[in-house]
């Protein structure tokens, strides 16, 4: 096969750039086989080179030219019974709007389910003797099983296209085999009086099963209709309207408007609306959206600024450099909505196990058959009907169903005790496997806001009560985001006001003041010597200590010398070193990764026994890191608090987020410490091995009496001693089994963490 030229690989790559690549919201996927199907479709259509489909954000994909119609897309996948969203203002909102549908139809669905079947059971249990008693559950059961009901048998129907079965498949026979074999005896109940048996109705089997079934699904809905709403968050972090210098006039337009080299004004408290560097003016602004950390960063002319950052006291002009998709606000929501919608959603135990047992199941009810029909002698077709229901009956997924969402909702209510907010079973069900965590510094190991931690004062100053106050004073003028430390320190010693005659700010150094005749600075060291201030030895000496243990050092003075050495640092939680102990000590390496430099993260490293660490790393990095780690077989957990921790929370394996942190990590992660306390992170990891182990047991409880049951029912006993497993004993074993599963998980309530 000759190799392509040249001029042919420029005119593939050139085809290539002419196709449309566009991603589409989907309705109506309910499982991973639905997924399949849109996929294959889209592929299939007509002018469409590629496509995929992201079932975990119920999104599509396609790569198609420039003369297919979205319209012709959309009825391909419509033909198949689900909808594709186009040419919509904001697909992502008919989505929410259609999900919310969903769910709210769902609780409808599930609560008429349980309504209905009360009375069921209650005849089924206590009145089997009651006269029409057949008949009432038979007519309550029918919109159970068959309208309530009927999503199961649909996707069982999808399913078995596919040549698949899963617990809808089994939900969907046991149900449907139960109703019909009782409709039967409701019926012609001379049937078995004929042949000297009794006629046994499954009513409320059938009914029961949906629902439960359903209250677990509308669980499961619930947890995953919370996986939007942060990148909904994410995208008001943008203001709609900007104010722009248009002709030398401050205009306000959208922000979807601004163009590349428009000039922008941006007033105190605003959020700056695109990326862009500063033309006029000065500012402190709120980067901790990128950087995590909490001290507001200078601005002035030729730095540059990013979208969604927060402006505070200042006031400045801009120009806009990155605008829509291409600014770093817009980066990190598609970062964020890539990394939710990559993971698939953990494949359930219990539909592995479906997948295996449903076809032994209904191959041992049909071998039970035909191996009665072929040796049952005179009763061989009573016998071989009879086995076979039992047999299916037996194998009901009742207690199967059960198995995992019960042991969740006790989880669930354990970590609530605990202070962990679990909002997916997901992180629950891989804790446990956890063998690397990323721990991001601020607000997570560290207090995440600057206090004073040390203050000297010069050994000869005099009257110090009046240097307090105009330290006070001076501090409450300026703009300068550490101030607020220092006034709240002086505030625990009840240090009040004094008037001052003189006051300037001076950028990037610090601030002055005249008092009485008097000049005093507040700033940094060059600003001392710029003013020709004597600063002592000893203060000089305790700066150096400081600044090793990466904390940020500011004098204050008079016009001729020193008068104190402030340190300021965000101080590390009392708890971190004992938390990041005991995850090592059970063999998890822990990583540190901060925005913030070397130096301090060196110091708090050391300060917490940690020997991996990562400073001045971007939001990307984190994920980057996470990826890395997860490249080389590793089961990572990220625990953050701020925006910039969102897109690493989403791409971990397990995402914890501190309680005192941003409603975006919060909102992005499966976990949330109400508490902010490190020392949950291991308790949250033992919780998932406990409830793992609980999940465990369920499904052995729910196939003892299967395997035990089945052999029995088939009538493996019959030849030994004439025994025939009764239907009604084959019921009473199958809620034996529930009841097993259901006292089983309320034990977790009492495990200690």
């Amino acid at each position: 096969m000759e190799a392509p030229t040249l001029d042919q690989k420029h005119k593939k790559k050139h085809l290539q750039n002419s196709y449309i690549k566009k991603t589409f919201p989907v309705l109506g996927m309910t499982c991973a086989a639905c997924a399949v199907s849109v996929e294959s479709m889209l592929k299939s259509a007509k002018g469409v080179h590629n496509a995929g489909v992201n079932y975990a954000n119920q999104t599509a994909w396609a790569e198609y030219d420039e003369t297919v119609k979205e319209e012709e897309l959309q009825n391909v996948i419509r033909g198949i019974g689900y909808d594709l969203i186009v040419d919509a203002e904001d697909p992502q909102q008919i989505q929410q709007d259609a999900q919310l549908r969903h769910y709210k139809e769902l609780k409808k669905r599930t609560i008429w389910a349980v309504i209905l079947s009360i009375p069921i059971v209650v005849i089924g249990m206590f009145f089997m003797d009651l006269l029409y008693g057949n008949w009432i559950m038979m007519a309550l059961a029918i919109p159970v099983v068959f309208y309530l009901g009927r999503s199961y048998f649909i996707n069982a129907v999808k399913q078995a296209r596919h040549r698949k079965a899963n617990m809808d498949t089994l939900v969907a026979l046991s149900t449907g085999i139960a109703f019909l074999f009782s409709a039967f005896n409701t019926i012609y109940p001379e049937f078995w009086h004929q042949r000297g048996l009794h006629a046994h109705v499954y009513f409320e089997a059938a009914a029961v099963i949906i629902a439960f079934i359903s209250l677990g699904k509308l669980l499961e809905e619930k947890a995953k209709s919370n996986t939007s709403s942060a990148i909904k968050k994410l995208m008001g972090m943008q203001p709609k309207t900007v104010n722009v210098i248009i002709d030398g006039i401050a205009q306000e337009i959208p922000v979807s408007q601004v163009q590349v080299g428009n000039i922008i004004v941006v007033k105190p408290g605003e959020k700056i609306p695109v990326d862009g560097m500063v033309s006029e003016g000065s500012s402190y602004v709120d980067e901790s959206m990128i950087s995590g950390e909490p001290i507001a960063v200078a601005k002035t002319k030729g730095e540059k600024v990013f979208a969604g950052t927060i402006n505070q006291k200042g006031s400045f002009e801009f120009k806009a450099e990155k605008v829509g998709g291409d600014t770093i606000l817009a980066q990190i929501i598609k970062m964020v909505q890539d990394a939710q919608g990559s993971k698939a959603p953990v494949q359930k135990l219990v539909d592995k196990i479906a997948g295996i047992f449903v076809p032994i199941v209904i191959s041992i009810a049909i071998l039970t058959f035909i191996i009665w029909m072929l040796a049952g002698g005179e009763a061989a077709f009573t016998h071989a009907l009879l086995t076979s229901v039992t047999v299916l009956v037996i194998a009901c997924p009742c207690a199967l169903g059960l198995a995992t969402p019960t042991a969740i909702m006790v989880g669930v209510g354990k970590g609530a005790e605990n202070n962990i907010l679990i909002k997916d079973a997901e992180s629950l069900e891989l804790g446990h496997k956890v063998n690397a965590i990323i721990l991001d510094k601020t607000g997570t190991i560290t207090e995440g806001r600057p206090v004073v931690t040390d203050m000297i004062w010069n050994n000869t100053t005099t009257d110090q009560v009046l240097n307090k106050q105009i330290l006070y004073t001076m501090e409450a003028q300026s703009e300068h985001p550490l101030a607020e430390a220092v006034i709240n320190r002086l505030k625990e010693e009840s240090v009040t006001t004094v008037r001052l005659a003189y006051f300037e700010s001076i950028t990037g150094k610090g601030i002055k003041a005249v008092q009485q005749g008097m000049q005093y600075f507040i700033g940094n060291k060059a600003l001392m010597d710029e003013y020709g201030v004597s600063v002592s030895h000893d203060l000089l000496i305790q700066a150096e200590i400081w600044q090793e243990e990466a904390k940020t050092v500011i004098y204050f003075s008079n016009e001729k010398s020193g008068l104190a050495a402030i340190a300021i640092a965000d101080k590390i939680k009392t708890t971190s070193q004992e938390a990041i102990e005991t995850l090592q000590s059970r063999g998890i390496e822990v990583y540190m990764l901060t925005g913030d430099n070397k130096q301090t993260a060196a110091a708090v490293a050391k300060q917490v026994g940690l020997k991996h660490y990562k400073a001045e790393v971007m939001p990307s990095d984190k994920a980057n890191f996470v990826k890395e780690l997860q490249s080389q077989g590793k089961t990572v957990a990220m625990v953050g608090d701020g925006i910039n921790d969102s897109h690493a929370l989403a791409q971990a394996d397990v995402s914890i987020a501190m309680g005192k942190g941003s409603d975006i990590a919060m909102d992005v992660a499966k976990m949330t410490l109400i508490t902010s306390d490190l020392n949950m992170v291991p308790k949250a990891l033992k919780l998932s091995g406990r409830t793992v182990n609980t999940i465990k047991q369920n499904l052995f409880w729910a196939f003892i009496y299967n395997l035990i049951g089945i052999p029995i029912a088939a009538g493996v006993l019959y030849p030994i001693n004439g025994f025939l497993l009764d239907p009604m004993i084959a019921g009473a074993a199958m809620a034996l089994s529930s009841v097993s599963v259901v006292s089983n998980s309320l034990r977790l309530k009492t495990a200690k963490l």
